[in-house]
């Protein structure tokens, strides 16, 4: 028994040109209703969308009139970085609800939506971009930055474009004159702070001073000198009580003298020549001994006492003083034996004269001792301005460290004061230069432009898209039908199925009033889907050009 053939494991013949004109021929309803349903969506679209309208202005950023190497801002702070942070401040929830009040945008959106969405749908309708520079026309640069709005209404997006503007210019003033006042009222605070810190610094370093005067570091040398000068000055003191001594010593011996001159010429004594000659030689011994003490004196003060020539002159000095006491004792002796009384009238008659010397030199002698009152008083001074300069020259090092402490604190605390001063100062000037608007500052550069056509929406690019995409879907919808449909169309799939040869073909007999009244159904079909959608395109251009360009 033959086996049937199956005809869909049949692949299709290639198509040719002819094949696709008849596709096109059997499938064009199908094509061209998608085609002609998306180009009248597409025009109902566009027209009934609402306009959307961009105002845009540019604002020019304006650099300091005084150079800034002459006065530093107290803003540290880039205008990009500004620029972004007033963004922030304009498009804050309640600036952007004032500007939809007072406007009275967005009427059917706040009806649908909450304000939050509204809100939010304004600051996406806001544009700001970056600073940047932009060449004019007479080739001149400016730094600027553009602030743009988009919305139905062109006179309400210029509006609102303005204020945003005027916020940002508002903001920045505000901005820079608050961070200039902000920075100048910290510095002056810091400037007080360093200035009480430098004042109770300078009041202890006083209080310092006046209770340590004389032993202060820096005075070391000049209490040096002193002390040099007070030693020089007690040797020199010394000297002379060694010479008024001395004076004092000579003196009382040639007074003496004369009172044994005078005794023996009124005891009428028989060698007058003899005694005054011993008289002459204890005034002598007198004279070596004072020298020999002086000599003394002079030798402690340059060596100790254990000094062989300290003690050599020590010995000098007890054997003459030896001498003296031993003299003295035999002078004394020879006077306790009884001599006889003798008169003798011519000395006698000396006597007044001696008694007027030994008056005189009595008169010297309490002059030296005056004199040598005095000069104990100044050595007495002296030594004690010695010691207390001897003290302070000791207590130095002490001293010094506390002092270096204070004077370090007060030289850091002073070099403080300097800097907050000098900021301080800087920063007045410039907060006084903003005040006055001679700063960093914004300036309309183009005003907010009124938009003569809208950006959105692009009514003939929709209109080519959907008009394109409904074709597309027409032609995927006719490919599709055709690849469904399986029947033999035309004698060439009659060739290539059944691989016989084709006598004659006989035409499909079909009922003319049938035929008809298809025709007629496919014609009115198509008369009331070509006029609906006229319709629809003609309602929705009037609704555009009528209702909304013409509000």
């Amino acid at each position: 028994m033959e086996t049937t053939q199956d005809l869909l494991s049949i692949p299709r013949r290639p198509l040719d040109v002819e094949d696709y004109v008849d596709i096109l021929r059997r499938h064009k309803t199908w094509m061209a209703g998608p085609a002609f349903a998306a180009l009248v969506l597409s025009v109902v679209v566009a027209f009934v969308w609402p306009d959307t309208y961009q105002s845009e202005a540019t604002v020019q950023v304006i650099a300091p009139q005084v150079p800034e190497r002459f006065v530093p801002s107290n803003v540290n702070s880039e205008m990009s970085q500004r620029i972004n942070q007033m963004a922030q401040t304009v498009q804050s929830r309640a600036n952007l609800i004032n500007i939809i009040q007072s406007n009275g945008l967005y009427k059917s959106l706040l009806q649908r939506k909450p304000l939050e969405d509204v809100i939010e749908e304004m600051r996406s309708d806001i544009r700001i971009s970056q600073v940047e520079n932009l060449q004019l026309s007479n080739k001149a640069q400016y730094s600027a930055f553009r602030i743009s709005f988009q919305y139905s209404n062109r006179n309400l997006a210029q509006k609102v474009t303005q204020e945003l503007v005027r916020g940002f210019i508002d903001e920045n003033l505000r901005t820079l004159s608050g961070q200039s006042t902000a920075t100048t009222e910290f510095l002056k605070d810091e400037w007080e702070a360093a200035k009480k810190t430098l004042d109770d610094l300078e009041n202890r370093l006083t209080q310092f001073r006046l209770q340590n005067a004389g032993r202060l570091p820096e005075q070391l040398q000049s209490n040096l000198t002193t002390l040099r000068t007070l030693e020089q000055q007690l040797s020199g003191v010394n000297e002379a009580i060694s010479r008024i001594g001395q004076e004092k010593l000579l003196l009382e011996s040639q007074i003496r003298v004369y009172k044994d001159q005078l005794q023996q010429l009124t005891q009428g004594g028989d060698q007058p020549l003899t005694v005054a000659a011993k008289n002459q030689r204890l005034v002598d011994l007198e004279h070596e001994i004072v020298t020999a003490e002086t000599n003394v004196s002079s030798l402690k003060e340059r060596y100790k006492e254990t000094h062989p020539d300290v003690k050599a002159a020590e010995a000098q000095l007890a054997m003459l003083r030896g001498r003296r006491d031993a003299f003295l004792k035999e002078e004394e002796d020879k006077k306790s034996e009884p001599a006889p009384p003798k008169k003798n009238t011519l000395r006698i008659q000396g006597a007044p004269q001696l008694e007027a010397q030994i008056a005189s030199l009595q008169s010297q002698v309490q002059a030296r001792n005056l004199e040598l009152d005095e000069r104990t008083k100044a050595q007495k001074q002296l030594v004690t301005m010695i010691t207390q300069y001897n003290d302070r020259i000791q207590s130095s090092p002490i001293m010094e460290r506390t002092y270096d402490g204070l004077t370090r604190d007060y030289a850091l605390a002073k070099a403080r004061y300097d800097e907050l001063n000098e900021k301080k100062s800087q920063s007045e000037i410039a907060t006084s230069l903003e005040n006055r608007g001679q700063g960093e500052r914004l300036q309309l550069l183009d005003p907010a432009s009124l938009p003569e056509t809208p950006i959105q929406p692009k009514r003939l690019a929709i209109i080519g898209s959907g008009a394109a995409i409904g074709l597309l879907i027409g032609v995927f919808i006719g490919a599709a039908r055709e690849m469904k449909d399986t029947s033999i169309k035309n004698l060439k799939d009659a060739r290539a199925y059944t691989n016989l040869s084709v006598l004659g073909t006989v035409p499909l007999l079909e009922n003319d009033l049938v035929v008809r009244r298809k025709r007629r159904l496919v014609w009115a079909a198509w008369v009331a889907a070509c006029m609906g959608g006229m319709a629809l395109m003609a309602g929705s251009m009037y609704y555009y050009y009528a209702v909304t360009r013409g509000a």
